[in-house]
């Protein structure tokens, strides 16, 4: 494993952002950009939001949906199963506990640290790798699920490749789901007051957003694609697209997560489930 990059640090603990703007950004720069400010915003990101994911637990999105509750990914029971963008690790942890042979995949060597301690700690040892969503460690059809709770997809300026890969590891008939920002958040204001929404730029609009440091070094690359953007890169990759999920706010759950709240959760949707499988070879 690759040892955690450092950034300089805000006053709220995260990477400081120079600049922010809206231009393109390529694979290499979007992959070396997002691994730096995950390595560095591991302590202060799980520091907030920490106790919302658990140690165990598999939650899909900031409006409250559980795989416990919701079953995207069906009875994993036995089944070879990978999570891209595991973060900390809590959601393979609740796999494994599920009955699943799981690994768990990240970019961000800062990331993997915090998942191995918890690990250890919960005695639930599940494998870990350090490694780019678009390039997966692992051979053709050896999985039957792979799974991504905000974790990699969003970052990724070559989507199309990374869900390639997904396709590749997936054995015929195997399911695929993840949870992504949803593209009608992307107009409006990074803002849970429901009195901010407003359209301020154009749904349209693809180009990343980009922060740099006070150099104008790239430290953050986060990638806007539309609804159908989304459901051709599935469909393209070889994929039948199952499900489109648009979670609804879970009603007493009263977290606040960047622009994510349960006013504004009311009103529009915030997080995008795509369900997809690869087909089976048989007739």
């Amino acid at each position: 494993m690759s040892p955690p990059t450092t950034l300089p640090l805000g006053p709220d603990g995260y990477p400081a952002a120079g600049g922010v703007e809206r231009r393109p950004a390529g694979r290499k720069e979007s992959a070396r950009a997002n691994r730096g400010w995950w390595d560095a915003a591991a302590p202060a990101y799980l520091a907030e939001h920490g106790a919302d994911l658990g140690d165990v637990d598999f939650l899909w999105c900031p409006e409250g949906l559980r795989e416990a509750d919701a079953r995207l990914l069906g009875d994993v029971r036995g089944r070879r199963v990978l999570e891209v963008g595991c973060g900390s690790a809590p959601c393979a942890r609740w796999l494994h506990r599920a009955g699943a042979d799981v690994v768990a995949l990240d970019v961000s060597a800062g990331m993997l640290a915090r998942a191995a301690e918890l690990n250890r700690a919960t005695g639930l040892d599940v494998p870990l790798l350090q490694a780019d969503a678009g390039a997966l460690p692992l051979a053709a059809a050896s999985v039957d699920v792979v799974c991504s709770a905000f974790g990699g997809l969003p970052f990724v300026a070559d989507v199309e490749g990374a869900l390639a890969e997904v396709a590749r590891v997936l054995r015929p008939g195997g399911r695929f789901a993840a949870s992504v920002n949803h593209p009608f958040r992307w107009p409006l204001p990074d803002s849970p007051d429901p009195d901010d929404l407003r359209v301020v730029s154009s749904y349209f609009d693809r180009r990343p957003y980009v922060e740099t440091d006070g150099e104008g070094r790239t430290v953050y690359v986060e990638h806007h694609r539309t609804v159908g953007d989304w459901v051709r890169a599935v469909v393209g990759a070889g994929l039948v697209l199952d499900d489109l999920v648009e979670p609804e706010w879970t009603p007493g759950r009263t977290q606040v997560w960047g622009q994510w709240s349960p006013e504004r959760g009311a009103l529009v949707p915030g997080t995008l489930v795509l369900v997809a499988h690869r087909p089976s070879t048989s007739a």
